[in-house]
């Protein structure tokens, strides 16, 4: 949901810009941290839907992101510097990457952690894609062999033809092609707009594309929610935060491998948390979609707005 931006994304990427030197140690400390937060957010995220509506979850989210962003909208120059002559790119965006986030925290009510972030992997493919379309990009031989190999990932986990295909797989799919074009979405806003203003709106905008439906559904949490209300909202920032900040002390192409423990991990927490079972199909899909990634990798430093849109 991953790819779930909020404030502290924006300082984020400004405190990646101001590492000193390049660091691998450093890097992978931050990552690490990174990749606990992602995987916090992502049993946070089932235990709040399992009370919860997803809309009310994502309402909260973003209410708790405004506030937090609140001083740094200060310290950019306060509302007035978040004007922006793009209102309707900003709405379309971000309407696309609240269906995404929905999506996402749907998806994870009915298929086992593992397999909703691989096919969540497969983000970075739709946005080459998409980009070709939107932005002018090219396609070259490593972009064209990373998008077959997460498509045939794809279908390797999903399986058509064998049995009914659980719908849990197609909706975080959806999710992931809501995010690539986010993605897209982004790079175009950047051209005259700033991470901090790209957020701001995000938080505006999606707080009041969810309102009706959260409200609709609205239940006061019970107390012993709060905590994980709480750490899905901290975990969404601190995710992107801490990911910034390894990307200060070390390229994309070094990070972005690290981010791949998370497919690992998230079966490994599957298993002792859920009693969740990933068999081979998943294992070898998951698996093509990660090299596809890895074809895929940017060759430099990555944008900090390519942080803040995932």
């Amino acid at each position: 949901m991953q790819r779930l931006a909020i404030a502290a994304e924006g300082l984020a990427c400004d405190t990646a810009r101001m590492a000193p030197t390049s660091s691998i140690p450093k890097a992978a400390f931050w990552m690490a941290l990174s990749i606990a937060s992602f995987l916090a957010m992502s049993v946070a995220g089932r235990a709040t839907t399992a009370e919860l509506n997803v809309f009310q979850v994502l309402e909260l989210r973003s209410v708790i992101g405004f506030v937090i962003l609140l001083p740094l909208v200060m310290m950019s120059g306060g509302f007035p510097a978040m004007r922006t002559q793009r209102p309707l790119a900003h709405i379309a965006r971000n309407v696309i990457h609240y269906s995404g986030q929905a999506a996402w925290l749907y998806a994870l009510t009915l298929i086992p952690l593992a397999v909703l972030i691989s096919i969540e992997f497969t983000t970075p493919i739709w946005t080459a894609l998409l980009a070709v379309g939107f932005l002018g990009e090219r396609l070259n031989r490593p972009k064209l062999a990373s998008i077959a190999l997460g498509l045939i990932g794809v279908v390797i986990i999903v399986r058509p033809g064998v049995g009914s295909v659980d719908p849990g797989h197609l909706i975080v799919l959806g999710a992931a092609v809501c995010f690539g074009i986010s993605v897209v979405m982004v790079k175009s806003l950047t051209r005259t707009d700033s991470v901090v203003r790209i957020i701001f709106w995000m938080l505006i905008i999606q707080s009041a594309v969810g309102l009706v439906p959260a409200l609709s559904t609205w239940r006061n949490p019970p107390l012993e929610l709060w905590p994980w209300i709480m750490l899905i909202a901290f975990s969404g920032m601190s995710s992107h935060f801490c990911m910034a900040r390894a990307l200060g002390y070390a390229d994309a192409t070094v990070i972005s491998p690290m981010d791949f423990l998370r497919v690992p991990l998230s079966a490994l927490i599957g298993w002792l948390l859920y009693s969740e079972q990933i068999d081979a199909f998943t294992a070898g899909g998951a698996l093509l979609i990660l090299l596809g990634n890895l074809l895929n990798l940017p060759r430099g430093p990555i944008k900090p707005a390519e942080v803040a849109a995932s």
